[in-house]
């Protein structure tokens, strides 16, 4: 695999070796550096085209309130790892006396991967027990270049075939057009949004040019480069390294050894089982297995996809939920058996059950003011068909049981009203329609994993969405806010309508009184607007 490195001087090399696990590489541990310091950088980094390094450098290095600058010249010239690997020989004795599943949680990094296509970053945020954060294409226009490309993979698979010159061809002509059209969005929605009075230009500025993102990220292709910062556990690391193992992407096996081979420089006691034959290498195996056989039980269904149009279906909930979560609510108060507490329950008249279901709730002061473990009672499945570009966002929610369908560009695509209305329709579908060519030649050629970096973000998606109330109260207040984008904004309001019209659940949909159903023109002005009061009012 190549990687575009990024030119840093001898004394900025100096610097960085004292705070990360290497300065060459897309991958590296932060050390020696405060955990609030690493969170700030993370949380930077999501609306920064920079890499993280470059920001260390750029804004916290001389930033005298992160004592940074301190902490480089009391570190000296010495190796930093050196005492890391002196701290890791007194917890491997223990690890070793003590050592179980449990110990390898007690321990963390953080980890930043770099130049990571959307495909790999999908397979890095599958992991429930770690924390993420992705650079944003509603902060960032792709429109600039890393080094002699666009911000596009390569894939080794693609480099190897006779694909190669249409592959960049396409990769090339899509970015210029990405490029261009947010140039020209941001125009229009600067006549279309005059600055409000009592607006600064910045916020203004910044609520024109997410709106210019927004409405051409359906161009970018999942083979754009991203960049991701994650915290994790020991164990959270090992099952993604065993998982990274078993995929048929080259890039992500390559990306797995490389973190690999940066975790080991910080926590080697924990990830020693990742690359054992008996152990790991097993493992990743047994997870190979079990995809080829399913795959070739796909095959032999030989049922081809056909365009999907967009589709929230809810396709499993239980009737009896309402009654079954205000009997889980009264359990914890009573010292009866769960069956006897039901029983009880279904005996009540229905005002009685509402009466308990609305003291479960209680007064909801804002959106984080949920209710308790009782309403993980029961749960409501999704199958839904939307744009890629609105799938990573609810991708996210990862506590959930959310999975999904190779991307490809054989269930259509999304083509938003504002490009419409621009006229750049045709360009649009022109673009798309290309993209479905090479999908499938690309397809033909070196197989459907592959042929995903050729994907659209405006391609459509399958993928279901199990989920307990409990968690729908968190998913759908925040994905309808009216600050997010209008594709995960539409699916937010459209699983809340079916939980209660389907379902019929409407004690329950009815306490999600923080969902937005309203519409608005101008997505993150408010937003931006609170942000600008924050930064304010920290001034001193």
């Amino acid at each position: 695999m190549t990687y575009h490195r990024e030119a840093f001087t001898v004394a900025e090399e100096t610097v960085l070796s004292r705070f990360f696990t290497n300065t060459d590489l897309p991958v590296f541990a932060l050390i020696n550096l405060p955990e609030v310091v690493k969170g700030a950088l993370f949380a930077r980094y999501s609306r920064s085209a920079k890499s993280i390094r470059r920001l260390f450098l750029d804004e916290f290095i001389a930033d005298p309130d992160t004592g940074i600058a301190a902490m480089a010249e009391q570190l000296g010239a010495e190796d930093p790892l050196i005492d890391l690997r002196k701290a890791e020989q007194l917890y491997q004795r223990v690890f070793f006396e003590y050592g179980d599943d449990s110990v390898a949680q007690l321990g963390g990094t953080h980890l930043a991967c770099e130049q990571a296509s959307n495909v790999l970053t999908k397979v890095l945020e599958w992991g429930r027990l770690a924390a993420y954060l992705e650079q944003s294409t509603r902060y960032i226009a792709y429109d600039s270049k890393l080094g002699e490309r666009y911000r596009y993979l390569v894939p080794a698979e693609i480099e190897g075939s006779h694909l190669h010159t249409a592959y960049l061809g396409f990769m090339d002509r899509i970015f210029d057009a990405y490029s261009g059209l947010v140039a020209d969005m941001k125009i229009r929605y600067e006549k279309r949004f005059p600055r409000e009075e009592g607006d600064t230009q910045a916020v203004w500025n910044a609520t024109i040019r997410a709106k210019a993102c927004d409405a051409a990220r359906g161009l970018l292709p999942a083979s754009t480069l991203s960049n991701v910062g994650i915290y994790g556990s020991g164990q959270a690391y090992e099952m993604a390294l065993m998982r990274m193992q078993a995929h048929p992407l080259d890039e992500v096996r390559h990306y797995g050894s490389m973190m690999l081979g940066e975790l080991r420089k910080v926590i080697p006691s924990f990830l020693t089982r990742v690359d054992r034959p008996d152990r790991g290498v097993a493992a990743s195996a047994y997870l190979a297995s079990l995809a080829a056989g399913l795959e070739e039980a796909a095959e032999e269904l030989d049922l081809a996809p056909s365009p999907q149009e967009w589709s929230v279906t809810l396709t499993d909930w239980d009737p009896e939920a309402e009654t079954k979560i205000a009997a889980a609510a009264l359990y914890p108060h009573v010292q009866l058996s769960d069956s006897f507490v039901l029983e009880r329950v279904e005996d009540m008249s229905e005002g009685e059950r509402a009466r308990l279901l609305k003291l479960a709730i209680g007064e909801r002061g804002n959106r984080r003011h949920k209710p308790g473990r009782a309403f993980e009672r029961t749960s409501y499945r999704f199958d839904i068909v939307c744009d890629f570009g609105a799938f990573r966002d609810l991708q996210r929610h990862r506590m959930l049981t959310l999975d999904w369908q190779r991307f490809s560009t054989r269930l259509g695509f999304d083509l938003p009203e504002d490009i419409v209305d621009a006229g750049f329709g045709p360009l649009w579908s022109e673009l798309t329609a290309e993209a479905g060519s090479l999908y499938e030649d690309t397809r033909r050629t070196v197989g459907p994993d592959v042929a995903q970096y050729v994907v659209p973000l405006a391609a459509n998606v399958r993928f279901s969405m199990e989920l307990n109330p409990r968690e729908a109260f968190h998913l759908l207040e925040l994905r309808s806010q009216p600050a997010g984008h209008l594709a995960y904004r539409r699916v937010a309001q459209e699983m809340h309508r079916q939980i209660a019209e389907v379902a019929g659940h409407r004690l329950i949909a009815g306490a999600m009184s923080f969902v937005d159903h309203g519409s608005v023109e101008l997505e993150r002005l408010e937003s931006e607007r609170r942000s600008e009061q924050r930064r304010a009012a920290a001034q001193p």
